[in-house]
This record gives C-alpha cells, sequence and structure tokens, in this order.
C-alpha cells in the first residue's frame, strides 16, 4: 500500500497496476520498459497536462466528434492503464474500439478484449483487412478500422502510425515523447500521460456535445483543426522542455 503521503505516489500507483496487468497478461515485459521510458518524458514536462496538451486534446475530440466513422485502438499498456476511461470515452463519441498488439497472441488478444468488454461492448474482433506496407501483426485489422476516417492510437508504434498516415487517416496519437516517430508523423500530437489525457478528453468531450447541442457548429470544429498546428505545438514543448536545463 503506497502512502498518499508518498512525493511519488500517482507515479508508483500506475507503476503497480502495470505490474497488476502484467500478471493477468494484458502488458508485455516489453510495455513495462516502454512505459519507464515514457515516464522520463513525463518528468520532462513537469508530470502535468501542460497548455499545449490541452489544445491538442480540445482539437483531437473536436476532430472525433466531427468523424464519420472513427475508431479508437487499444493496446496492452492503454487497457490496464485506463480501460474503463478509454471505454467511457469512446462511448460519448459512440465508436468502436479495437484492441491491436506488437506482441500478439490469440489468448492475449481476447483477455484484453474480455476485460474491455465490462465496460464497453462495441469491440471490434474481426481481423479481415490489412494496413499496407506494413508486416507486424500490428497490421491486422478490421474492416470498421480499415474504413475509418479518424483513428485514436495512444502508446503507439511509429511504423504503423506512419502507414496510417499514408491510407489517408487523421491519426491522433497520444505519445509522451514529442520527438518520437509517432508524434513527428500524427495528425494530432497529445503529449501528455494518457491517465491524464483520457480523463481530460472525456470532459472536453462532454462540454462540446453540450455547447453543440446549442450553438457550437461543425463549421467552428473544423476551423479549431485547421488553426491547429501539430509541428509547432511540438516545437513549443520541445521549448518548455530545453528550458528546465
Amino acid at each position: 500500500m503506497i502512502p498518499k503521503s508518498h512525493p511519488r505516489y500517482h507515479s508508483l500507483n500506475i507503476r503497480h497496476k502495470l505490474i497488476t496487468s502484467f500478471k493477468k497478461g494484458y502488458v508485455t515485459e516489453a510495455g513495462l520498459l516502454a512505459h519507464g521510458r515514457g515516464e522520463c518524458f513525463d518528468y520532462l514536462i513537469g508530470e502535468k497536462t501542460i497548455e499545449q496538451a490541452k489544445k491538442a486534446e480540445k482539437c483531437a475530440v473536436a476532430m472525433f466528434l466531427i468523424a464519420k466513422n472513427p475508431i479508437i485502438s487499444v493496446n496492452g499498456n492503454v487497457a490496464g492503464l485506463c480501460a474503463k476511461e478509454i471505454c467511457k470515452f469512446a462511448k460519448i463519441l459512440d465508436c468502436p474500439v479495437e484492441v491491436n498488439l506488437f506482441y500478439y497472441s490469440k489468448q492475449r488478444e481476447k483477455a484484453i478484449e474480455k476485460f474491455l468488454r465490462k465496460y464497453y461492448d462495441k469491440i471490434e474482433n474481426k481481423k479481415t483487412k490489412k494496413i499496407p506496407n506494413l508486416e507486424s501483426k500490428r497490421a491486422y485489422i478490421s474492416e470498421r478500422f480499415y474504413n475509418s476516417d479518424v483513428v485514436l492510437v495512444p502508446l503507439e508504434d511509429g511504423d504503423r502510425t506512419e502507414a496510417l498516415i499514408k491510407m489517408n487517416k487523421k491519426v491522433v496519437a497520444i505519445d509522451l515523447n514529442p520527438l518520437s516517430r509517432t508524434s513527428q508523423t500524427a495528425t494530432i500530437t497529445i503529449v501528455d500521460n494518457i491517465v491524464r489525457a483520457i480523463p481530460e478528453m472525456i470532459k472536453i468531450a462532454k462540454e462540446m456535445k453540450k455547447i453543440r447541442k446549442n450553438k457550437l457548429k461543425k463549421e467552428e470544429l473544423e476551423r479549431m483543426i485547421m488553426d491547429f498546428d501539430n509541428k509547432k505545438n511540438l516545437e513549443e514543448i520541445l521549448r518548455i522542455i530545453r528550458g528546465k536545463f
């Protein structure tokens, strides 16, 4: 039991969630290592949701609200850290969720799907399509994913992000490393810890949907997205990091 007074309470809590998920088979050993790398970058942005991340989160939600066929991709770390929150976000957007794993096994995929179904029933599980020019198991996707126009890919691999962009999809990434191939390639990159980003996006989505019923028009959401410059946003984040040293 970690005392709440511990200065690293939240960070240690996240680690223990991943360790528990590793024991359940959702997370792999490589996933634990990947989290450690991300945690390093979280330190560099002050372990908080900075303004640049909030701006990206708002634009990402806007993109999802006007999408024709959005979908959310979930890997082991995402399931281990925020399965309930991801499903809540998907429910607000009324879009499906699909499990996609680099270290693939049928048993692991089914275990994560079963876990997600505790919170949400729109889980795509028939992988009948393939992303062109991608050789890993992550290339295999559902028809719904193949035909999607906007995809949320938290904690994603760079090669798949590149391949999705080449398919002319709008890709929203959540990645703490602003220099990663995923961050540099995505349409919108949210440089934030996923355990903060998804709850914030839930809040934004609820507010936007409520306002949209009254006065927020599709054109305003489109303008918000058009005004967002992902490269510029990432450069601002890098300046914040460099300013700490």
